[in-house]
This record gives structure tokens, C-alpha cells and sequence, in this order.
């Protein structure tokens, strides 16, 4: 897949937008640590949003609490016109559907077929058997899971065993399965990190040519500096608990990134 051949831009206009997702006074502590300290932002649909930080900053929870995979101690999350942490297990488990997650590790079944992995993603709209193997699966969800496979390039290798495929595969599978749900926000926790750097950039370039084509959101924890310019129209810098750098990615320069790494977000 070739890389975006135009440079990426926020969404213009002068009409005021929804936000996608506004996080107010969002913290938490873990055995009396700190690791949210009351954080406030807000993201405007259809960008892409690199989340930075060193190891332990909480970008991973931060992305757990968002949709209360971590309950937060305080604060307020509304996402996709909800406010999540308002909403009873059942409906909770109705939005979080509307969420699309891609995690470091895959989570597929290594000895089913890329197919039947991917018709898993419609677990979010459906239940029982026919939602686990591609072989009792109903003709439209396999025809909807083969199509999914195929936007990320993996259409021939529909019917190979998972454990069989590369680890840049996997990585396609999984995301052709969060496809499955239809989402309209997307969440990455360093999708590349476990992949060489050309594989690691091809995935980062479908991600986002994903996010263009359907008009989706997306915020990516991004260890590497080239991806966060390559592939984000804004970041976010965590550090100390805080937002400590929030600015439009055309205005960062690989020496400003790394003056917030060494300095753990102080200016």
C-alpha cells in the first residue's frame, strides 16, 4: 500500500462540530498512584489523533477508561453523544460496539481460519454459534467478514489458519474484525509496536486510509515519531498524569518530540 501522497489536514469551516469524544476531569489512581490526573480535552471527528508519552504515562489506561474497560475514579467521558460513564452494563455493552479496538496483542484464535476470526467482530450485532465459526455463519456475514478481509488485503487468505500467518497478517485480521462492527471511533494502543517497521508503517497506512474512506476517528497510542508525524493531524503528549502537549501535527517538528520524551513533558 503506498503511503498518503498529500499531507493530512483537520477538518476546515466555520460551522461548530460535535466533538467525537470530551474527556473532563477524567482521573485515576491505582494503590494510591496517580495515574490520571483529572485530564481534559476534546477531539473533533474525522482526524486522526496520535496519543504520546513515555512508558507509564497511562496512555493505555486512558484508553481502558474511555470505554470503561477500566472504571475512571472522576470525571467525565461522553463519546459518540454519550456519557459513558452513565450508562448501565447492557447499554454500555450496546455503545462499546460503536467502538472499534485494535490492542498490541491480536487476541485471535491461532488454530481458526482468518474468516471465522473476523466473524467474530459480529458479535456486536448478533450471538450464539453462528457468530463464531465462518462455516455456521449466515451467507451475509460471511459475504460482510469476506469483504472486510479484503479491504485489508487478505481476501485469498480467507480460509488459512491464523497461527499460519505472519504477525503483519495478524495484525490485518484483527483489524478487518474490528471492521466487522461497523464502528464509528476507532482505538489504537501501538497497533505497530509488535511489528518490524515496514510492517508496522503498512499497518499505520491502512488504519488511516481506513479512517479517510469512512469518514471515522481515530486515536492511536503512537510510540514511534515517525508514524505520530506521518499519521496524525494532531497529538496529544501525556505526562505526569496531564495533557502536556496538545498542538496540530503540521506544526511539530521531530526535535520538539523528542525535547518532550527526554523531558518528561516539562517545557
Amino acid at each position: 500500500m503506498n503511503a498518503p501522497t498529500s499531507p493530512l489536514r483537520a477538518p476546515t469551516g466555520s460551522t461548530q462540530v460535535e466533538p467525537v469524544l470530551a474527556v473532563t476531569g477524567l482521573r485515576k489512581a491505582f494503590n494510591g498512584r496517580v495515574i490520571l490526573d483529572g485530564l481534559d480535552f476534546s477531539l473533533a471527528p474525522g482526524q486522526s489523533t496520535a496519543l504520546i508519552g513515555a512508558n507509564g504515562s497511562g496512555k493505555s489506561t486512558l484508553l481502558r477508561c474511555l470505554v470503561r474497560l477500566i472504571e475512571p475514579d472522576e470525571g467525565r467521558v461522553e463519546m459518540l453523544g454519550k456519557d459513558v460513564r452513565a450508562l448501565p452494563y447492557a447499554a454500555l455493552r450496546r455503545f462499546r460496539a460503536q467502538v472499534g479496538i485494535v490492542w498490541q496483542r491480536h487476541n485471535l484464535v491461532p488454530r481458526l481460519s482468518a474468516l471465522s476470526n473476523v466473524v467474530h467482530g459480529v458479535q456486536s450485532r448478533m450471538t450464539g454459534p453462528r457468530a463464531w465459526l465462518q462455516a455456521l455463519a449466515p451467507a451475509d456475514v460471511r459475504t460482510e467478514a469476506m469483504a472486510c478481509l479484503d479491504r485489508v488485503g487478505l481476501g485469498d487468505r480467507a480460509l488459512a489458519r491464523v497461527d499460519s500467518l505472519s504477525g503483519g497478517q495478524q495484525q490485518r485480521v484483527a483489524i478487518a474484525r474490528m471492521l466487522m462492527q461497523c464502528p464509528e471511533f476507532i482505538l489504537a494502543d501501538e497497533p505497530d509496536a509488535s511489528l518490524d517497521p515496514q510492517t508496522g508503517q503498512e499497518v499505520m497506512e491502512l488504519l488511516l486510509t481506513l479512517v479517510r474512506r469512512d469518514g471515522l476517528s481515530l486515536l492511536v497510542i503512537s510510540h514511534r515519531m515517525e508514524h505520530t508525524l506521518k499519521f496524525s493531524d494532531r497529538i496529544l503528549g501525556l505526562a505526569q498524569g496531564c495533557i502536556a502537549l496538545d498542538l496540530p501535527t503540521v506544526e511539530a517538528t521531530p526535535s520538539g518530540l523528542r525535547h518532550f520524551f527526554d523531558h518528561e513533558g516539562q517545557p
